[in-house]
């Protein structure tokens, strides 16, 4: 019995490490092929149809990926259609009732996917007619925004058939026949159209009744009619033997539908639902009144616990955003709340602008009396510091000054240092400005080593009380001095600036290029526009007759050019409005990055028509980027890749 124990022994331990290194299995190839349609009810381009339920089955499990934004039902409905994943269906129920004689399309995109590993079917559309033919057609396009010519993802486009009643106003009256939506790249597709002549609107559908209802949408529209149509083509299809090798190219025959091409200028209207959004005040001596959309005028305010003179407004460019100080200290220091009536023009439930007063009370964020306590600590704190300071000297020290009893008006100045040679330097101050003392405001020229008094010229800005801009013959072979006296400044709080001093120079006409864009185009009244890397200008010209515009002291580096047709030559780009039939300013982009280098004229022409208006604007400064496009993911490869390094 003992002698064959110890056998026993060894022969279970060799089996529990045998069992211990066994390998995990590892489940099999990974499924990578997506889902397919097996049958529908009804059958796919049935006719005659009569139901308002369907079902598409397919051979395995199903889910839809973000079903809301993607999959579009045209003719559009009003009670929006069940769309749903069950198991290895799909279940369309429509609440609306069917139109007679219609075709009915059901547009998934690429919403559907296998359930277990995410695989996508590819863009699927199910349609079916209540007639006795089924409508093919399809129109594709692009939307753009008219300002910027970025793409426009999710806009809804449709069209109206020149045989209805096409009149100015079918967009406020009449839903789309056909729709489909955009994508990340601003591109739509709709599909079963009848043969015949359209015209195409785009519209950003708050309030989803498929009509231009509210000032706050978005639109576009073109008077342009086009005919449907289609041709046989080829196009060639990559197949591809891995993630990085193509296997060959084969030619792929299929029907081009046509137009493919339209382009929608999208727009905002001017005279948008004038509201007061909301009130704000962080600081006692100061608040802000917000408002929804531009006015021609200032509201009135009249004070209930206050008088409304000692306020002083600093309103935005546009009146949407106005600042409101408060000059007489009794109001902001004793008090906390400020109570009064604001009458201003306002949007009524029609749509017309009627006058409104509205009650308010305003109470700060940071009341005058957490704010003394916060400096009178301040007051403290320094003069303990001071005193330890005197202790420690044993002697006397020089008188000076609390800087926390007293408040001084910033006053910042932009830019500094080595100018460019068209440039002036700005001086903004903290708080409005009330009064600027030239006489404590000097400006010198250094002569070997003395400052000269020098001409110049400070003037306030036409739209804003805080700055203030110096002008001077500038010279790159001189430095220059600009020096304020105490005082100098003085704000509508009353509060005054400290001595202040910047010392200039002005960098050699050698740092900088020039750039001449020459425009090709009979139309007049064109700006033209530098841009830098995120697509804001860095410099306006107007063309001249013969759509020449210059840009001289152009820093190096790389710059992008935008124009647009001034209509009404005012100098800005404005917009469309549907009821007059105004589509906004045309505008245009110059489709190639332009790089200047230092001490050099770069010369361009343009001919702002010559390609099509969604090919115009470069990847580079497009925000608005393409979907990404959903593939196979490859695992089985990825997988076999990685054995194989092992």
């Amino acid at each position: 019995m003992k002698e064959w124990k110890p056998l026993l022994y060894s022969i279970l331990t060799l089996l529990v490490v045998a069992c211990a290194s066994i390998a995990q299995p590892d489940g099999g190839e990974y499924d990578e092929i997506p889902p397919k349609v097996v049958s529908a009810f009804p059958a796919e381009r049935a006719t005659g149809v009569q139901t308002r339920k369907a079902r598409i089955n397919f051979d395995e499990y199903i889910k839809l990926q973000n079903a809301s934004e993607k999959v579009i039902v045209s003719p559009p409905q009003i009670e929006p259609a069940n769309i749903r994943a069950d198991g290895k269906r799909i279940k369309i129920d429509f609440n609306d009732s069917l139109m007679p004689n219609t075709t009915y399309t059901v547009d998934f995109g690429d919403a559907i996917e296998d359930n277990n590993e995410g695989n996508p079917m590819g863009n699927y559309t199910y349609s079916f007619s209540t007639g006795d033919d089924i409508d093919t057609m399809e129109v594709s396009g692009t939307v753009l925004n008219a300002e910027d010519l970025e793409p426009v993802k999710g806009m809804l486009v449709g069209l109206y058939p020149l045989d209805s009643n096409l009149t100015d106003s079918i967009l406020r009256t009449t839903p789309f026949s056909r729709v489909s939506r955009t994508n990340g790249s601003g591109r739509f597709t709709i599909k079963g159209v009848k043969p015949g002549k359209y015209r195409a609107y785009a519209l950003d559908d708050k309030d989803a009744n498929f009509v231009f209802s509210q000032k706050s949408e978005k639109i576009a529209f073109d008077s342009v009619i086009f005919e449907t149509s289609c041709k046989r083509d080829v196009r060639m299809d990559t197949i591809w033997r891995d993630t990085i090798e193509y296997d060959s190219i084969r030619v792929v025959p299929y029907t081009h539908f046509l137009p493919d091409d339209l382009v929608l200028l999208s727009f905002l209207e001017d005279g948008q639902d004038q509201h007061l959004l909301k009130n704000e005040r962080t600081d006692p001596e100061v608040f802000r009144l917000y408002f929804t959309a531009p006015a021609d005028t200032l509201p009135v305010i009249k004070g209930l616990n206050f008088d409304e003179s000692c306020l002083v407004c600093e309103a935005s460019e546009k009146n949407d955003t106005l600042t409101y100080w408060i000059t007489d200290t009794t109001y902001y220091r004793q008090q906390d709340t400020l109570k009064f009536e604001l009458s201003f023009m306002a949007t009524d439930t029609t749509g017309v602008l009627s006058p409104y007063t509205e009650k308010l009370e305003i109470v700060p964020k940071n009341t005058w009396a957490k704010k003394w306590k916060e400096q009178s600590k301040k007051i403290e704190e320094w003069n303990k510091e001071r005193e330890k300071k005197i202790k420690k000297a044993k002697k006397p020290l020089p008188h000076e000054e609390n800087p926390y009893t007293k408040t001084f008006l910033e006053v910042s100045c932009k830019p500094t240092g080595a100018l460019d040679p068209n440039q002036n330097p700005r001086f903004t101050a903290k708080e409005p400005l009330a009064k600027v003392d030239t006489t404590k405001i000097h400006f010198y020229i250094k002569q070997d080593s003395d400052w000269i008094p020098a001409p110049f010229l400070f003037l306030p800005s036409n739209n804003d009380k805080k700055v203030y801009t110096l002008y001077a013959e500038w010279d790159s072979k001189e430095k220059y001095k600009f020096s304020a006296d105490s005082c100098a400044f003085t704000s509508v709080m009353g509060n005054s600036t400290k001595p202040m001093r910047y010392e200039f120079s002005v960098k050699p006409d050698e740092d900088y290029g020039s750039i001449f864009i020459h425009i090709l185009a009979p139309d007049s009244n064109i700006i033209v526009q530098l841009l830098n890397r995120s697509d804001k200008p860095v410099a306006t010209q107007k063309a001249d007759k013969d759509g020449h515009a210059d840009f001289f002291y152009t820093k190096p580096g790389d710059y992008y050019v935008r124009c647009f047709i001034d209509a009404n030559q005012n100098g800005i780009w404005d917009t469309g409005n549907y009821d007059e039939g105004r589509r906004p300013e045309e505008v245009f982009y110059f489709p190639q990055k332009l790089s200047l280098k230092a001490n050099w004229d770069l010369e361009q022409d343009w001919a702002i028509r010559s390609i099509d208006r969604s090919k115009q604007k470069p990847t580079d400064i497009t925000k608005q980027k393409a979907d990404k496009q959903k593939t196979i993911k490859q695992r089985n490869l990825q997988r076999k890749m990685e054995k194989s390094k092992k």
